[in-house]
């Protein structure tokens, strides 16, 4: 028997984006589409990233691959509110990163969907898996 997850608090992240919903968000049944969470969780934890200078997008040596993502769903979300997504980092391995992400409708207490996102970190170039950067983990432990 598969066992369905249950929503989260706020308490279970650590750094927080918002982001507007959009008229296209909406799908035929009303709501906002499935895929759109799977964007929100990688402009959350990319922009983090980004702000906390350790990914340069353009030039920089390492970049993240996303190799896993899932996402369990438990209220519908519709276009004009906006949402505020939570991330927090559930386990650093020598070269990924899993990052536990949630969705909320504004002011409400638990996930609207929550989820995991897991980059691999390699060189630019090769494309090939890296050690996470000693600063890049220092950082990232902030999300723990």
């Amino acid at each position: 028997m598969v066992t369905r997850p249950e929503p989260r608090g706020r308490d279970a992240y650590k750094a927080w984006r918002s982001f507007a919903t959009r008229w296209a968000d909406n799908d035929v049944y009303g709501h906002v589409n499935n895929t759109v969470f799977y964007q929100w969780f990688d402009a959350a934890v990319n922009a983090w990233l980004i702000d906390h200078h350790l990914l340069d997008i353009a030039a920089g040596a390492v970049i993240g691959l996303v190799v896993e993502t899932r996402c369990s769903f438990f209220a519908s979300l519709t276009f004009p509110r906006p949402v505020e997504v939570g991330i927090a980092v559930d386990h650093m391995g020598s070269s990924s990163v899993r990052y536990r992400v949630g969705v909320f409708d504004v002011g409400h207490a638990s996930t609207a969907a929550h989820g995991e996102f897991t980059h691999v970190y390699v060189d630019r170039e090769t494309r090939r898996p890296v050690p996470v950067p000693d600063e890049w983990r220092e950082r990232l432990e902030t999300l723990r």
